[in-house]
């Protein structure tokens, strides 16, 4: 059998270390079994065999094994999709660009009290003032502050994303905003960066400050340019960190819905049900799983925990999180623990992925298969009681 370069890998490591005891089972074998099993409860049975058949230095290599070969190809990565709200739109940024290109005459009347006025008559264009500059709402914020403390007016705090949204700025916000955006277009703002560091305005089109603003407003922005910052910044990375939340909300949302539509009993945990959910089904763990899946009225059938990871430490970090989870389910008596995943952290198989499978049983999902786990006790023995209530 042709096993992945990185299988093989993880065989050969169970050699090289110094308890080389031979085992009774050999990992491929074992491998083979849980990916072939007929259905996924024997799966489980084949995985809970694991710490019967090898001793504790080979289970993170059999573990990790059985992460590449069966569960990493089932894995559906998020990194091919982005969602995509409303203030990131191209054609409402382009409206605000152009009345900021208006208002400034393409970026030639750039003085404070231009920028001020612009900014107390149209908040939305500080979007624009900030992509010039390059920052986040956050750091932009803090640019704002430090403006204000110069100005001696150490009472202005600003909103930037409420600006963004079109809120109209207090008393001196405007002011204070257009004064920071000016003094770090001049260089006025901040100390010279030391050593290896550069300012983010040391840009193609800040580099020069307004005067480069204006020529790449006016002459257009060479594709090279646009290429070599997505070299450095990676297309879509600023939309991917802004929506994180959003994005894991979407993985539950899957869940829930599939688990809706079979009519099974669950719910979903937040901030406003932990203390109600803990109470009811003796949790002790905090948070509480994602879902509870449960029969009657205080009766846990199950666990569900949806994780998502977009790189291999994220996906590391988390997986901590099951073994929390399998250490309550044990205290419960064995209450199944279900996992559903996504994102290419995932692929991080030995301390990511393996520890994952182990913890669950190789109870692991994505929302590709979610109407598979439906099909995994005590799933079936569920469907419908919902809707019988």
């Amino acid at each position: 059998m042709n096993w992945s370069p990185p299988t093989q890998r993880f065989f050969r490591s169970v050699f090289r270390r110094e308890d080389r005891r031979p085992v009774a089972v050999p990992i491929p074998e074992t491998v083979q079994r849980v990916r072939d099993a007929p259905t996924w409860d024997d799966r489980v049975e084949e995985i809970r065999r694991v710490p019967e058949i090898y001793g504790e230095a080979q289970r993170r290599a059999v573990y990790a094994a059985i992460a590449e070969e069966v569960y990493v190809p089932q894995l559906v990565g998020s990194f091919a999709f982005v969602l995509w709200p409303d203030p990131y739109g191209l054609e409402g940024f382009e409206e605000v660009y152009e009345v900021a290109r208006e208002k400034t005459d393409t970026f030639a009347r750039v003085d404070p009290d231009v920028l001020a006025a612009m900014i107390e008559e149209d908040p939305r264009t500080v979007r624009v003032l900030r992509a010039i500059v390059g920052y986040t709402p956050a750091e932009l914020e803090a640019a704002v502050l430090e403006a204000g403390r110069l100005l001696d007016l150490l009472d202005v705090r600003v909103d930037v994303k409420a600006l963004e949204a079109g809120r109209r700025p207090g008393e001196q916000v405007g002011r204070v905003v257009a004064e920071a955006v000016h003094r770090l277009l001049t260089g006025a703002l901040w100390d010279e960066p030391v050593g290896d560091f550069v300012s983010k305005l040391d840009k193609p089109d800040t580099a020069g400050g307004w005067e480069t603003v204006r020529r790449f407003a006016e002459e257009g922005v060479p594709y090279s340019v646009l290429l070599h910052q997505r070299h450095y910044g990676g297309a879509f990375r600023t939309l991917v960190d802004a929506t994180s939340t959003r994005r894991g909300d979407v993985l539950e949302d899957a869940v829930d819905e599939a688990l809706t539509q079979a009519g099974i009993p669950h719910l979903r945990t937040g901030a406003h049900n932990q203390r109600e959910i803990a109470e009811r089904f003796n949790l002790t763990v905090q948070p509480a799983p994602d879902f509870v899946i449960f029969q009657g009225e205080r009766t846990l059938r199950a666990m569900i925990e949806s994780k998502l990871a977009s790189d291999g430490g994220t996906a590391r970090d988390k997986a901590g999180r099951f073994g929390t989870l399998a250490a309550e389910s044990r205290r419960l008596g064995g209450t199944p623990l279900f996992a559903v995943l996504d994102g290419l952290g995932w692929k991080r198989t030995a301390d990511a992925l393996g520890p994952v499978v182990r913890d669950t049983d190789g109870r692991v999902f994505s929302v590709g298969t979610l109407d598979q786990m439906l099909e995994v006790q005590p799933f079936p023995g569920l469907v419908g009681l919902a809707e019988s209530h």
